[in-house]
């Protein structure tokens, strides 16, 4: 129940994280503050959520932290690159054309490959930390993790006219 909690919390905080991301035209956009701001709630709610599901001993514990702070950051390095397709996203979702839309599309590509190398690079590292399954159980728990944040991206990004 404690999990499940927690989980809704996260929720509620990517909920607002993925809405302070979504640009829209009309709206002042947020601040690098701001959205640092709301970074850093979410990377909390991330590791108490990680931390509860992995329920770590004080040695995989000493062990995965500083790793996973390396991983965190790297991963924020691919959200902000996220984010900065989104805003020239908005900016164009007016005037698309095809040219615009497939540059667009090739950037996203090129994301989601950065995090799926990122996740292969980081694996031995976790795998050492952790043992193998253990590694795998984490990788779970993160995929779940960033897939609530873009499901609720997606959800607030419209579709091209």
């Amino acid at each position: 129940m404690k999990v499940f909690v927690r989980a809704c919390v996260l929720y509620m905080l990517v909920m607002s994280f993925a809405r302070a991301q979504t640009v829209d035209v009309t709206a002042t956009p947020l601040s690098d503050t701001d959205i640092q701001l709301l970074r850093s709630d979410l990377q909390t709610g991330k590791n108490h959520v990680i931390a509860d599901t992995m329920k770590f001993s004080d040695s995989e514990s000493s062990a995965f932290w500083p790793i996973y702070r390396d991983f965190a950051r790297d991963q924020q390095a691919l959200a902000a690159e996220r984010l900065n397709v989104i805003k020239d996203y908005a900016q164009h979702l007016d005037s698309m054309n095809d040219t615009t839309a497939k540059g667009l599309s090739q950037r996203m590509f090129d994301i989601e490959s950065k995090g799926v190398s990122m996740r292969r690079d980081y694996w031995p590292k976790f795998e050492k930390a952790l043992g193998a399954k253990r590694a795998a159980k984490f990788y779970q728990v993160d995929n779940r993790l960033s897939l609530m944040i873009n499901v609720q991206l997606a959800a607030e990004v419209p579709l091209i006219p």
